[in-house]
């Protein structure tokens, strides 16, 4: 996949990573042992239970006895809870990941200004350059459809195509302010379509009646694999894979372009288990943490450490995208949210 689609950020991106380091140095054995000592670490995750964050925090409680207490919410709710522990002074949670509502966080100051040694092997796009986030996993947004009501074969495979009358009524989507949701949506077609002719597809688009589902994009497939509706718009296309394997009636489309974010994780400023907290960073972002990542049919950031499914990452050519960071979600969001309300509600 080519990184240069990050090229405006990239471009900021002037300071070394020593620069961000803190008093305490990553993964020597001084943070082990203070870590240790600490002997548990809080972690508010946006990934799935199941597949991702207990297996990920069982390896990590196995390589260093250290216990995770993992919470888990969407990347809105996530944000919004580590923002209230942090103005009541009640600071919870020790390491936190999302795709989006990162920027709001760093203005109040809330991650540590630090990234991990893991990190530096990385492409540089997947770092912020003020050094409060370090990106873990892809997340590529792709539509999915119920393979028993369409069949394969004959599912649309344009933006064009979903304005076939016969899928009026028969589309879903989580209807939250989320990139994986109907904003996220309407961002992908106005930043590939253009102004005047994004905003005229979306007028048709509006014409199928699209069922809006205030649930995670998650829960808006599994209606689509339970036979609610036909098609799912914004989902994670890995997660197609996941219950495909498992027998599900359910495929992804690698419409173009699709919109893809960045999945990123910080520490808490005021974390309560400091050297605990950069420790699991430390992990998630080395090499056995991102093979969890593969394992779980999550698309690692780490170059060396490909999806087990190849198809699933953009290649840029037969299959494209957008590519979004957190800042720029966060900016563009509000846009995006107003438009679909005005559009789809």
């Amino acid at each position: 996949m080519a990184i240069c689609v990050f090229h405006r950020r990239s471009l900021l991106l002037v300071a070394t990573l020593a620069a961000f380091a803190q008093p305490v140095l990553a993964l020597d054995q001084a943070m082990i042992d203070a870590a240790k000592k600490e002997g548990q670490v809080t972690w508010y995750t946006t990934q799935i239970i199941d597949q991702f964050a207990r297996p990920a925090a069982q390896a990590f409680e196995k390589k260093y006895g250290i216990k995770v207490n993992y919470v888990r919410a969407n990347s809105n709710e996530v944000a919004l809870r580590v923002l209230n522990e942090a103005r009541a002074g009640k600071m919870q949670v020790d390491v936190f990941d999302g795709t989006g509502a990162t920027a709001s966080l760093k203005s109040e100051k809330i991650p540590a200004q630090w990234i991990p040694d893991s990190a530096k092997r990385l492409p540089k796009a997947y770092i912020d350059p003020e050094g409060y986030w370090v990106a873990t996993n892809l997340y590529i947004l792709t539509p999915g459809y119920n393979t028993e009501l369409i069949k394969k074969g004959t599912e649309p495979k344009t933006f064009q195509d979903l304005l076939d009358p016969k899928y009026k009524g028969k589309i879903a989507w989580n209807s939250t302010a989320s990139s994986s949701a109907g904003p996220g949506f309407v961002g992908v077609v106005l930043n590939s379509m253009g102004e005047e002719k994004g905003m005229a597809y979306l007028r048709e688009l509006a014409k199928q009646n699209p069922s809006g589902l205030a649930v995670a994009a998650r829960q808006v497939l599994d209606q689509v694999i339970a036979g609610e509706y036909a098609i799912a718009l914004n989902i994670f296309n890995n997660h197609a894979v996941i219950s495909a394997a498992k027998g599900a009636p359910v495929d992804w489309i690698p419409m173009n372009p699709a919109l893809a974010v960045l999945s990123v994780i910080s520490v808490t400023k005021e974390a309560p288990h400091p050297n605990a907290g950069r420790l699991l960073l430390e992990f998630l972002l080395s090499e056995d943490g991102q093979k969890i990542y593969r394992d779980a049919d999550y698309l690692p950031v780490d170059p060396n450490v490909p999806p087990n499914d190849l198809a699933l990452r953009p290649d840029g050519e037969k299959f494209k995208a957008i590519y979004k960071t957190p800042e720029e979600i966060d900016k563009e969001m509000p846009r995006w949210a107003e438009i679909f309300k005005s559009l789809f509600r």
